[in-house]
């Protein structure tokens, strides 16, 4: 059985990192998104790569749906203009939320939220709780000393093969856009949707 992904969550830093890669490829996910319509689920911020994913896929007609906290909007943080952003009280209905709303999830470069993002992720994998597919995109390599990290864990016996958690790594967006649309990922054996 496949399922045909329609939206995805995309994680990412709501800073723009020091390389322009980053914001390049951050656009380019926005924009075949949109061109393929996948529903863009995202933390709801206007600025850095969050603000310019959620702009490049409202730009090429994409559908997106913004979520973030009342802490965020506390603290002044840019909320995206162009999108009807969605305020709920705590990071963990933020984070379930998103979860809900995703048939899949992109990562891109980004900081310690982005990270914390992936691992819940992946934790639900790990417990039978989720078989979506997670695609890392490695722009500019970004992710290469995590992906060291991820094999001393499971070379000491800490955690199993990228597999099993449905982790694809990808190098470009067009890369990661047709394993989207082929949705080859999307079925783990031994795990229910």
């Amino acid at each position: 059985m496949n399922r045909k992904i329609k939206s995805a969550a995309v994680y990412c830093g709501h800073q723009f990192g020091k390389d322009p890669a980053y914001a390049r490829d951050a656009r380019k996910v926005g924009e075949l998104l949109a061109r393929n319509k996948i529903t863009l689920v995202f933390g709801g911020g206007g600025v850095g790569l969050m603000g310019t994913v959620a702009s490049a896929a409202v730009e090429n007609g994409g559908k997106v749906i913004g979520i973030t906290t009342q802490n965020v909007v506390s603290l002044q943080e840019p909320i995206h203009q162009d999108v009807d952003v969605k305020v709920v009280k705590k990071l963990s209905t933020r984070k379930e939320q998103m979860f809900d709303l995703s048939d899949a999830f992109i990562i891109l470069p980004g900081g310690i939220g982005t990270l914390d993002e992936m691992t819940d992720i992946m934790t639900k994998q790990q417990v039978g709780e989720s078989c979506k597919p997670i695609y890392l995109l490695n722009t500019a390599k970004y992710w290469e000393i995590l992906g060291q990290v991820m094999v001393l864990m499971q070379n000491e016996g800490f955690m199993k093969s990228m597999d099993d958690y449905n982790l694809h790594v990808v190098d470009t967006p067009e890369e990661l856009i047709k394993k989207l649309i082929d949705g080859d990922d999307f079925i783990t054996t031994g795990l229910t949707a």
